[in-house]
């Protein structure tokens, strides 16, 4: 060093510069790691509590059981919790409610239990009201209600876009008309009968053409129900102008708008206890209950949704629809792109 110091010096330099090169490439990876952390955190923690169960792994040798119950958000005691079997009277009650319900939207649960007392049922008025909330039923007339999906207080709710569309007739009464095909879309989830227990399925709607454009059964309501719908719709259709749900937790989560937002899709949820406000899937959901689900005896899951593929072809495909003229609605939302061409 005392001979020939420049030399020392210069290879200090050549290792600093070695080490801070070294040292930018492991804060762009740990940079990285983070980000893909976090958006994984982001989607686990969109599940339903039973998915998140599953994925807990007593295994890890690295990753203790409550570390992994910490990042997915759930409480260790869940890990051991065992539903309890709902009895097949309760199952009972839940479909007959169902059935009442879509025979008779504007009933609240007062006149739930009258009609449930009505036909021999054995309920008190609380547990008729604890059974609709569960089923995410409640009378559907301009009224603070609870819908099917939770709102999520954190969440930010937008604004309700569909008011210049809504119109009133000679006779008083009034409707939502959309003058074109995939101008907006609506979305929605309803309560589905199952011979073990009950599913959730969620549905979007052209509102103007009355076409389903996806949909799909599932035991659970968490995030991933509404995103992969909207995501295969968006697949195989061009986006619309807005998109039309409730104030639910699923519709206003980050993932659900993130893919609305990136497709240039204006945002559109219903006023605060009005379901009345997205009434073209209330509808829908109302004809395939009559026309599918209640004539049939479905044996399984399996058998539900071969039950509910074929009625939806039909209903796009086969069925006329008298709002459109006695068209097919699918017809309709293919023709818009075709006059375009």
């Amino acid at each position: 060093m005392a001979f020939e110091p420049a030399k020392v010096v210069s290879e200090y330099k050549t290792a600093i510069e070695e080490l801070k090169s070294q040292n930018d490439e492991l804060a762009k990876a740990l940079g990285k790691a983070t980000v893909e952390r976090d958006w994984a955190l982001g989607k686990l923690r969109g599940l339903d509590t039973p998915n998140k169960r599953n994925l807990v792994d007593s295994k890890l040798e690295d990753l203790p059981m409550a570390r992994q119950c910490e990042l997915l958000k759930i409480n260790r005691s869940m890990l051991y919790y065992q539903p309890k079997i709902m009895s097949l009277y309760n199952k009972k009650i839940m479909d007959r409610i169902d059935e009442i319900y879509t025979d008779n939207p504007d009933y609240g649960y007062r006149f739930m239990h009258k009609s449930l007392l009505e036909e021999g049922f054995v309920i008190g008025r609380d547990r008729t009201l604890k059974y609709m909330s569960v089923m995410g039923i409640e009378a559907l007339y301009p009224k603070q209600k609870k819908s099917i999906s939770t709102q999520n207080k954190a969440h930010k709710v937008y604004p309700y876009l569909l008011e210049p569309y809504w119109q009133t007739s000679k006779k008083g009464s009034q409707s939502v008309y959309v003058p074109r095909s995939n101008e907006v879309w609506s979305g929605d989830i309803t309560y589905i009968r199952t011979p073990s227990g009950f599913m959730y399925m969620a549905a979007i709607i052209d509102w103007h053409s009355k076409a389903i454009l996806s949909y799909k059964l599932s035991n659970s309501m968490d995030s991933s129900l509404v995103t992969s719908i909207l995501e295969e719709a968006l697949s195989k259709y061009p986006a619309p102008l807005i998109f039309n749900s409730d104030q639910g937790s699923q519709y206003t989560g980050s993932e659900h708008i993130r893919i609305l937002e990136n497709h240039g899709i204006q945002i559109s949820m219903n006023g605060k206890g009005r379901s009345i406000d997205n009434i073209i899937m209330e509808r829908f959901f109302r004809t395939l209950k009559y026309n599918c689900i209640f004539i049939n005896e479905f044996k399984n899951i399996s058998e539900l949704k071969e039950g509910i593929n074929n009625y939806v072809d039909k209903y796009n495909n086969r069925r006329f629809h008298s709002s459109i003229g006695y068209k097919k609605p699918m017809d309709v939302y293919l023709s818009a792109f075709k006059n375009a061409a």
